[in-house]
């Protein structure tokens, strides 16, 4: 029969809204999964599961059913983006972090776009 002696004060962890958005952050980030992301902050599965509850009812989680806008590294050159043939008759819509929407033809050149893309930004 084995047993176990605790000699410390086992305590409960407290954890504040940004520490909890900090680790949910981190599912699916190279393919990080719940169970990874959990055992790396030495929690359950059930921990990240609740919190995403918790802070969507606090509205500092997006719902599911909502937009959610990520953040795009763009490439230090840009010449090393591939050309993709322009697409006649499409149309473009981006929605920039300040809420403006910016709606190209599909054609449009990619220095080009990038400089409007600086410009409704900046306006």
């Amino acid at each position: 029969m084995r047993h176990e002696v605790i000699v410390g004060v086992e305590r409960r962890r407290r954890w504040s809204d940004e520490q909890k958005l900090s680790i949910l952050m981190e599912v699916g980030v190279d393919g990080a999964t719940v169970a990874e992301v959990a055992r790396r902050h030495d929690i359950t599965r059930q921990h990240i599961y609740q919190w995403r509850r918790e802070l969507r009812r606090k509205r500092l989680w997006p719902n599911s059913g909502e937009t959610v806008f990520l953040a795009l590294d763009t490439p230090a050159n840009d010449t090393a983006v591939e050309a993709q043939p322009p697409c006649d008759g499409a149309t473009i819509d981006i929605v920039l972090r300040n809420g403006r929407e910016l709606r190209c033809r599909g054609g449009i050149g990619d220095a080009d776009l990038v400089r409007l893309i600086r410009l409704v930004e900046t306006a």
